[in-house]
């Protein structure tokens, strides 16, 4: 019992308060917005987003007292985990709105799951622990072929079961920054983008489903919806959200798009609700308090000297990069319209349940800053 009570008194007293407070306020923020653009028919997601809120902050907290080089340890069973998890999409998954298959619904939870969002964090732990084993030959060919097939088989299976680009994307994404900040010689990455070029004809043809060609060429192609309003129309709407918003809004709860047709006005087109209601300063203070995140955790990131925490950080870091620049960009209409939810602020039970346990395993790394003689084999800034 002493032990416990250490145990929770180190949490609190190492464990890093700053990092929770950003990740609470961004989802308090998400909350309002959420009353904001759902009305009355809101309350359900608003009573969802509060409970996992809570959750939240209990995972985080659990988190923080675990130290990551036991799950590491244990990266056969983090592998077999996210294969059995994403399997799971067989029997339990439900078709979304948008067209894929990524969510599952389990009777006894109040909110649907998405696997690949979960499974986000125990890769990075496998890929993380897999440099951390083969970090004196980081650009060996069996190291480097180790790491792609992670990354090649996630993206594979998830996007086989799901048919979800977005998500399938952001594995991409960590993977480039882990191996990249870990080590691997510049040339592998050269060698990738030929690769990749050489077969992008086959991957257009092949894996590309035709609305999402739709949506990706019309963005570069304005012949292609020269109204707006056909393959274009979600990002017509989000557009003109910033447009009535201006620079200090509509005001709350007077938002007349993001309170009427906006698709996803509380998911992935949170950011284009915020610009309508709040203006450009609303959109500001998101992103600041967004990149606030991020930034603690690179800092973090930065502070602690053993390798394998470097990575898992980095990832996690760069997992919520990915997401908020991707989820604003659909938003802006400067990439293809593809279905992200904004970290922390989005309405998504395992969104925020995951992202709570993932800034819990940066403040658990913060808590225990182990060393590690071996920290030069990180990339130098």
């Amino acid at each position: 019992m002493k032990r416990f009570r250490n145990l929770v008194w180190n949490i609190f007293r190492k464990g890093d308060m700053l990092l929770l407070s950003l990740c609470v306020i961004a989802t308090i923020f998400g909350i309002v917005m959420i009353d904001a653009v759902m009305g009355e028919e809101g309350t359900r997601n608003m009573i969802v987003q509060i409970g996992t809120l809570v959750g939240g902050i209990i995972l985080y907290l659990v988190f923080t007292g675990i130290d990551i080089e036991i799950f590491a340890g244990q990266r056969t069973l983090l592998f077999v985990f996210n294969v059995i998890f994403i399997g799971m999409l067989i029997p339990f998954g439900v078709e979304s709105d948008v067209g894929n298959d990524s969510w599952m619904r389990l009777p006894f939870l109040p909110f649907n799951i998405q696997p690949a969002e979960v499974c986000k964090i125990t890769y990075i732990i496998i890929l993380a622990k897999t440099m951390s084993n083969n970090r004196t030959r980081l650009s060996s060919v069996r190291n480097v072929a180790a790491i792609t097939f992670h990354v090649l088989f996630i993206v594979g299976y998830n996007l086989v079961l799901s048919k979800d680009m977005g998500v399938s994307l952001i594995y991409v994404f960590i993977f480039i920054a882990i191996a990249y900040v870990g080590g691997v010689k510049f040339y592998w990455f050269l060698l990738a983008g030929g690769v990749l070029a050489a077969l992008s004809p086959l991957i257009w043809k092949y894996a590309i489903q035709g609305y999402m060609k739709q949506r990706i060429m019309a963005v570069f192609d304005p012949s292609i919806d020269p109204t707006g309003w056909g393959i274009l129309w979600q990002t017509t709407l989000s557009l003109k959200c910033f447009r009535n918003g201006g620079f200090k809004g509509l005001g709350l709860y007077n938002g007349r798009v993001s309170q009427g047709d906006l698709p996803a006005k509380h998911t992935d087109s949170i950011f284009s609700s915020v610009g309508e209601q709040l203006g450009f300063l609303g959109c500001v203070f998101v992103l600041l308090l967004l990149l606030a995140i991020v930034a603690r955790i690179i800092y973090i990131a930065m502070k602690t000297p053993d390798y394998l925490n470097h990575l898992v950080c980095i990832g996690i870091a760069a997992m919520f990069l990915f997401q908020i620049i991707i989820n604003i960009g659909v938003c802006l209409g400067l990439v293809p319209v593809i279905g992200l939810a904004l970290p922390f602020v989005s309405y998504g039970g395992s969104s925020i349940l995951t992202c709570f346990a993932a800034v819990g395993i940066v403040s658990g790394i913060k808590m225990r800053p182990a060393p590690d003689m071996s920290a030069h084999y990180i990339r130098s800034y």
